[in-house]
């Protein structure tokens, strides 16, 4: 069995026995796989071993990742896109991406929402939080979450999905799952103005656990899967 088969297998069994444990249902989590610096063929043995949903950061190598894994027969794929966006990158993400969790501002969206092609369904959008307040994070402040929620439901092309966020690394479950928390009050809050959300997407290898107990719908797992980065090749 491939190492990457058998990582897969191995997160599956952790996310199921994790919503056991917080009395939810597993096929309530859905696993993305974050595939950001490492090639077609790392996808392609994922796709083999029955993954569908896959994250990337940068916006090039995803671009030539899903053309690669295209060109090599690969069945149809959902692609997220989980990085930065500038300005000027939005037109290629919304013709090519099935879903973008980084959206902080309305201009994004809104260029999202104007250059999605007609032919494809809405593009699936989640707010990116900076729940910690970091400095060096990117996302919006969570007391601008609601403005923002309304003015890109209210967009064409675009469906509102719900809310991401990276917290601050922690090593306490305890502290991780506080993290999480201040997304999920959040989110219902949003849920609670009549906004039709159903995606908390957050989690990493190092706090899936702690994020499912705090609802994560999606959780974002590169290196447990694909094994230790080298950021060098991106």
């Amino acid at each position: 069995m491939s190492p990457i088969r058998q990582n897969l297998q191995a997160i599956t069994a952790t996310i199921i026995s994790t919503a056991q444990e917080a009395g939810r249902e597993a096929a309530a989590v859905q696993l993305l796989a974050v595939s950001k610096t490492f090639g077609p063929e790392a996808v392609l043995e994922a796709v083999q071993a029955g993954q569908r949903a896959f994250g990337e950061n940068y916006l090039q190598e995803g671009l030539d990742k899903i053309r690669a894994v295209q060109e090599a027969g690969a069945p149809a794929l959902d692609w997220h896109f989980i990085g930065p966006i500038q300005s000027n990158k939005t037109r290629p993400i919304a013709e090519n991406f099935a879903w973008v969790h980084t959206v902080e501002r309305e201009k994004i969206a809104q260029r999202l929402s104007e250059q999605r092609p007609a032919g494809l369904p809405p593009l699936q959008i989640c707010l990116q939080v900076n729940i910690s307040g970091e400095a060096s994070k990117s996302g919006i402040a969570p007391e601008e979450v609601a403005a923002l929620a309304h003015k890109v439901a209210a967009l064409p092309n675009l469906t509102l999905r719900g809310l991401m966020a990276i917290p601050e690394p922690a090593v306490e479950f305890a502290q991780q799952r506080a993290a999480f928390a201040r997304l999920r009050i959040l989110y219902e809050q949003l849920l609670a103005d009549g906004l039709a959300l159903d995606t908390l997407s957050m989690g990493m290898s190092a706090d899936m656990r702690a994020a499912i107990f705090e609802g994560a719908t999606i959780v974002r797992v590169g290196s447990a899967i694909f094994g230790a980065r080298n950021y060098n090749k991106a």
